[in-house]
C-alpha cells in the first residue's frame, strides 16, 4: 500500500529489520530497506564512453582534483532506488536508519545523494532492535556525521587505488587474474610467514620421567614429573629454538638411555630414599573475561561451536535483526548501565548473591586502534532473556550463539573463581652415576568457589594445553609436609618432540590481526573469506594453509611493495582513518600523501612506487627453495617441483660424481593441491619426480589401430589414453572435400586397485575397450557395462543398475546381468552401509555425527543435515571439528532450491532509454 501524505519514511539496510521496526513505530511510519549499499565506484570498463579517457578513466576517481569519486547506482539497485523515490514523494520526513558505523553512515550519505529528498532528513541510530530502543532512537535523532562518511569513503578510495595499481603487477609477474588488497595481502602474508616458520622448523627430541608416588597407600597416590637432575633443570620444549638447538641455560638434555636408567633406578631405591623437599600453597584467583567484541565472538564461536568467521557473523546478523542481541560489529567491551544492572540481577537470581561482586565490573579495551563507539555484544533489552526463554523461538546455530553471548555477558559481571594451588617437590636418591639425586615436581589446583565458572568458561586455542590446564585444575594433591617419605609406585621414561608453531585458525588469525591493529571488526570475516576465495589460503581441518601461489604473491609484495604489506604501516593507516572519522585529519590531505607521497618526509607514494618498480624477475619471484637441489615453482598452470641440482652433482661446486647420470633437461613434477607446503620436503619432492617418471610412459601399440598407448598421471587421477598422430584425420564428410575434425583419443581411468607404475598394455587395452557390450536381452535391447563418475554400472536402454566392483566390468556375463535386471530396482544401496567414521555429538544439534559414503562421494551427517567433504578432506582422518564445521556451513546456506525454467514468450523489445548520468561526490572543504 502506498504511503499516505504525512507518513514518515524510515530506510534501514536489511529487509530482516523491516517488520519488527515497523511494528514498534506504528502506523505513522513506513519502513523500507535499501538492501545494503546502493552506489559504488564502477569498474572503468563500465564508465560512459566520454569518461573513459578523462580523469575518471583509470580508477573512477579523479586523483588530480581532490580524489573526487564518481559513483553510480548499482545495476541491481536501480529498481530499489526508483521505488524509494516513489515512497519519498508521499512522505513528510525521511529517517535514515542505517547502522551506526562508518559503513552505515556512508550508506545513509549515498541514500541522501541518490534520493535528493525535499523533506526534512533525520539520522536515526540504535544498537539493538527492541521496542524501547527503537522508540528512543526515533525521538532522539541527529545530523549525518560527515567525518564518519569521509573516513569510509577514504577507505573505499584507498582500496580502489591499492587494488588497481598493485594487482596488474601480479598479473604480469605471477598469474593473470590475481588481486591485491590493503588488508587481504597483509593477512595472506601472516599465514605465509607462519608456514615459512613451520618449513624451517627443526624438531628436537627430549625425554623425561613420569612417576606415581604415595605417602601411605593407593588412596593418596599422585603423579609427578622429573624436573631436575643433580641440581640442573631438565630441558623441556621451551628450551629449544626453532632450529632444534638447545638454548636453555643450566639445563640437562635427557636422552632416551639416561631417562630409562633414571626410571629403573627410581623403582629400585630402598625405603627412605624418596622424600618431600618442598611444599608451597598459594591462593588461586581467576577473573571472568570481558563481554564479546566482534573479534572475540568470532574466536569463541570458532572454538566452542566450530563456526567459521563468516558463518558466526551471519548468525549474529540474524540475531541482531531479530531483536535478540545488540549490534554485532563493535570493538567495545563497554556495557551500558542498564545492561550492567540486567546482567548482575540475572546472575544474582540464578546463582545467588555471593556470586555477584559488590560493584559492577567495567572493562577497558586494550587492543590497538580500539574504538568505544558501541556497546559490547550482549543480549538485547534492559532485561535479558535467558536461553530457556528463547528456546521456542531459536533453533540450531541461532540458539547456540545466543546462549554463548548470554553466558559470556552474565559471567562478565560475576565474582572471581577462587581456590588454592599447591606445588610439591620431592627428591629421589638413586646413587646412579650422572644422576645421583633427581627431583620430581607436581602441582594441583583446587577450586573452592566457582564464581563466574558456574556460568561460563572461555575456550582455548591450544587444545592440548587447555586439556593439561583443565587436568591440573582438577588434580588434588594429598596433604604433605617437608621431610615426609614416599613410596615410588611407578616410574616410566617418556619421550617428547618439539612442535612447530601452530598454523593460524580463523579464530587465531582474527586475534592476531586485532592485536596488530590490522583491519576493523566489520572486515575480519570478509578478509578471511576473500583470501580463501582468491586461492591464497585453504582450510585443512580448522587450520589455514597457504597455497604456493600465496608464497609467490607475498614474496613479490615483500620485495617490491615492502611498506604496503608492513604490519606497522597497515596499522598506521587504520589509525589515520580513525583520525579522519574523529575530524582530526582531512580526507584529501591524507590521500595526497598516500598516493603522491609526502614531500616533507621524502616518503614515496603509491604512484611513484608502481612507476619505479624496475625489473622484476618473474621466475625468481615464483621460486621457493626446498634445499638439496630442489625448488617449487609457481607456473602458469599451477605449482610444480623442479630438480635444479640433479642427484650426483655437488651442491656447492657443481662437480658431477663418477657414474652419475645427469639429465639434459631438469626433471619436473606437478604438485597436488592436498600437500601442505611444510610437508613438501626435498625427499617428498624426489618421490614426486620418480612418480612423474612414469607419467606419459609408453605401454606399446594397439594391434588393431597401430596407435601408441600411454599411461599418464592426470589432475583427477591416473589414466591411459591413445596417441593420435597430427596427420591422422577422418575421411571428408561433405562434397566440398572439407575434412572432419581430428578424432578424439580414447581415454580411461585406472581402477582404484591399479597402479600407474605397474600398468601394462594388455590391461590398458581392456580399459580402453570400455564400455563393453555384455549381450542382448530377450527383446533385443543391448546391455553394456560402463564405468561412470559414481562407479561401475550396467545400462539397458535408459535403465541403469550399479555393479559391486570395477572388475565386474570385464567379468560379468549376460546371465548375471539379466539376473540383476530381474530384481526390482532399488533406490540407493541395497543395504545401508556402516559409517566410515564416527565423530561424536554435534555441538549445535547434539546428535551423533558420522562420515558416510554417498552416491556423490563421502559426506558428514547428523541425521538432519548432510555436508559433502571438500577437496583435501580425508574420510579416514577427518577430525570431529572439521565435520562440525562442514555441517555448520551447510546449515548456514539453508536448503538448496532449484529455479524452474520460465516459459519463453516473444514480445517486442521496448525502446531504449538514455541512462541517467551518475553523480560525483560533492567534496566538502574543511576549514
Amino acid at each position: 500500500m502506498a504511503a499516505g501524505k504525512g507518513r514518515k519514511l524510515v530506510i534501514v539496510e536489511s529487509p530482516g529489520k523491516v517488520k519488527s521496526i515497523a511494528s514498534y513505530l506504528g502506523g505513522d511510519y513506513e519502513v523500507e530497506a535499501s538492501i545494503g549499499h546502493i552506489r559504488d565506484l564502477p569498474n572503468p570498463s563500465e564508465l560512459p564512453a566520454d569518461m573513459k579517457k578523462g580523469p575518471f578513466g583509470k580508477f573512477a576517481v579523479d586523483v588530480d582534483h581532490d580524489f573526487e569519486p564518481y559513483y553510480v547506482v548499482d545495476a541491481d539497485k536501480r529498481k530499489k532506488v526508483a521505488e524509494l523515490k516513489r515512497k519519498l514523494k508521499d512522505a513528510s520526513e525521511l529517517y535514515l536508519a542505517t547502522d551506526e558505523d562508518r559503513e552505515g553512515e556512508a550508506i545513509a550519505w549515498h541514500l541522501l545523494q541518490a534520493l535528493q529528498p525535499r523533506v526534512p532528513v533525520r539520522r536515526m541510530v540504535f544498537h539493538e532492535i527492541t521496542r524501547e530502543a527503537i522508540q528512543r532512537a526515533v525521538s532522539d535523532t541527529r545530523e549525518l556525521d560527515q567525518d564518519l562518511v569521509d573516513a569510509q569513503e577514504t577507505r573505499r578510495i584507498l582500496d580502489r587505488l591499492y587494488g588497481y595499481e598493485v594487482s596488474p603487477v601480479l598479473w604480469r609477474k605471477v598469474r593473470q587474474g590475481l588481486s591485491a588488497g590493503r588488508v587481504q595481502s597483509v593477512a595472506t602474508r601472516m599465514v605465509v610467514e607462519r608456514e615459512r616458520e613451520r618449513m624451517a622448523f627443526v624438531r628436537a627430541s627430549y625425554w623425561d620421567v613420569e612417576g606415581d608416588f604415595t605417602p601411605d597407600g593407593a588412596a593418596q597416590q599422585f603423579s609427578a614429573r622429573l624436573s631436575a637432575v643433580d641440581g640442573s633443570r631438565v630441558a623441556t620444549g621451551r628450551d629449544f629454538a626453532d632450529d632444534g638447538r638447545l638454548t636453555g641455560r643450566n639445563v640437562i638434555h635427557l636422552d632416551e638411555a639416561l631417562a630409562r636408567r633414571i626410571a629403573e633406578a627410581c623403582l629400585a631405591v630402598g625405603e627412605g630414599s624418596t622424600r618431600v623437599t618442598d611444599v608451597q600453597e598459594k591462593p588461586y584467583t581467576r577473573r571472568p573475561s570481558a563481554p564479546f567484541t566482534t573479534s572475540t565472538l568470532q574466536q569463541e564461536a570458532s572454538r566452542k561451536l566450530r563456526m567459521s568467521s563468516k558463518n558466526s557473523m551471519r548468525v549474529a546478523q540474524r540475531l541482531y535483526e531479530g531483536g535478540y542481541i545488540t549490534y554485532m560489529r563493535t570493538d567495545s567491551t563497554t556495557l551500558s548501565d542498564a545492561a550492567l544492572t540486567a546482567a548482575r540481577s540475572q546472575a544474582r537470581d540464578l546463582y545467588g548473591a555471593e556470586y555477584v561482586p559488590d560493584a559492577p565490573r567495567r572493562y577497558e579495551k586494550k587492543v590497538k586502534n580500539a574504538q568505544e563507539a558501541h556497546e559490547a555484544i550482549r543480549p538485547a533489552g534492559d532485561r535479558f532473556r535467558t536461553p530457556a526463554m528463547v528456546a521456542g523461538e531459536l533453533r540450531g546455530e541461532d540458539y547456540a550463539l545466543y546462549e554463548l553471548i548470554w553466558k559470556r555477558t552474565v559471567a562478565s559481571q560475576m565474582a572471581d573463581a577462587r581456590g588454592s594451588t599447591a606445588t610439591v617437590k620431592l627428591t629421589v636418591d638413586t646413587a646412579l652415576e650422572g644422576a645421583h639425586r633427581v627431583e620430581f615436581s607436581a602441582s594441583g589446583t583446587v577450586i573452592t568457589f566457582k564464581g563466574f565458572l558456574a556460568a561460563y568458561e572461555e575456550g582455548r586455542d591450544d587444545e592440548t594445553q587447555a586439556r593439561a590446564d583443565a587436568a591440573a585444575e582438577e588434580r588434588r594433591l594429598p596433604k604433605l609436609s617437608t621431610g615426609v617419605t614416599l613410596e615410588v609406585v611407578r616410574a616410566e621414561a617418556d619421550g617428547h618432540e618439539t612442535s612447530p608453531p601452530a598454523r593460524y585458525t580463523e579464530a587465531t588469525l582474527v586475534k592476531a590481526m586485532e592485536e596488530k591493529g590490522i583491519g576493523r571488526p566489520s572486515t575480519y570475516a570478509s578478509t578471511i573469506g576473500t583470501i580463501q576465495d582468491r586461492g591464497y589460503v585453504y582450510t585443512k581441518g580448522q587450520a589455514l594453509v597457504p597455497t604456493w601461489l600465496a608464497f609467490a604473491v607475498t614474496r613479490l609484495l615483500e620485495e617490491h611493495f615492502t611498506e604496503l604489506v608492513d604490519y606497522e604501516f597497515t596499522a598506521s593507516m587504520e589509525e589515520d582513518l580513525d583520525r579522519i572519522a574523529n575530524g582530526e585529519l582531512g580526507r584529501v590531505e591524507w590521500l595526497q600523501k598516500f598516493y603522491f607521497g609526502d614531500r616533507a618526509t621524502t616518503a614515496e607514494g603509491l604512484k611513484e612506487l608502481v612507476d619505479d618498480l624496475g625489473e622484476i624477475d618473474a621466475r625468481e619471484i615464483s621460486t621457493i627453495p626446498l634445499g638439496d637441489g630442489m625448488v617449487v615453482r609457481v607456473g602458469r598452470y599451477g605449482p610444480y617441483v623442479e630438480e635444479v641440482v640433479p642427484a650426483g652433482v655437488d651442491l656447492e661446486t657443481g662437480e658431477v660424481a663418477e657414474g652419475a647420470a645427469v639429465p639434459v633437461a631438469p626433471r619436473r613434477a606437478t604438485i597436488n593441491d592436498d600437500i601442505p607446503p611444510d610437508e613438501m620436503t626435498p625427499a617428498m619432492a624426489r618421490e614426486l619426480l620418480e612418480a612423474a617418471a612414469d607419467d606419459g610412459k609408453v605401454l606399446g601399440r594397439d594391434p588393431e589401430t597401430g596407435r601408441e598407448i600411454v599411461a599418464k598421471a592426470g589432475r583427477y587421477g591416473p589414466y591411459v589414453t591413445e596417441v593420435i598422430d597430427d596427420d591422422e584425420t577422418a575421411a571428408p564428410t561433405t562434397g566440398r572435400g572439407r575434412k572432419a575434425a581430428k578424432p578424439k583419443p580414447r581415454t580411461a581411468s585406472l581402477f582404484t586397485d591399479m597402479d600407474l607404475a605397474t600398468i601394462d598394455l594388455e590391461t590398458a587395452l581392456k580399459l580402453l575397450s570400455l564400455p563393453r557390450v555384455v549381450g542382448v536381452d530377450q527383446e533385443g535391447v543391448e546391455i553394456t557395462a560402463q564405468n561412470g563418475r559414481y562407479g561401475p554400472y550396467l545400462k539397458r536402454g535408459t535403465d541403469s543398475r550399479s555393479l559391486q566392483t570395477e572388475q565386474q566390468l570385464f567379468d560379468i556375463t549376460l546371465e548375471e546381468a539379466l539376473a540383476i535386471y530381474a530384481q526390482p530396482k532399488q533406490r540407493g544401496r541395497a543395504a545401508a552401509a556402516p559409517p566410515l567414521k564416527e565423530l561424536g555429538a554435534d555441538p549445535v544439534s547434539g546428535k551423533p555425527v558420522v562420515v558416510k559414503d554417498g552416491r556423490f562421494g563421502p559426506y558428514v551427517t547428523d541425521g538432519e543435515t548432510n555436508a559433502t567433504l571438500r577437496k583435501g578432506d580425508d574420510p579416514e582422518t577427518i577430525t570431529p571439528e572439521r565435520g562440525f564445521e562442514l555441517l555448520a556451513e551447510k546449515r548456514a546456506k539453508g536448503p538448496t532450491t532449484r529455479k524452474r525454467a520460465a516459459k519463453k514468450t516473444t514480445r517486442k523489445a521496448p525502446a531504449k532509454r538514455a541512462a541517467k548520468k551518475a553523480t560525483t561526490k560533492a567534496t566538502t572543504k574543511k576549514a
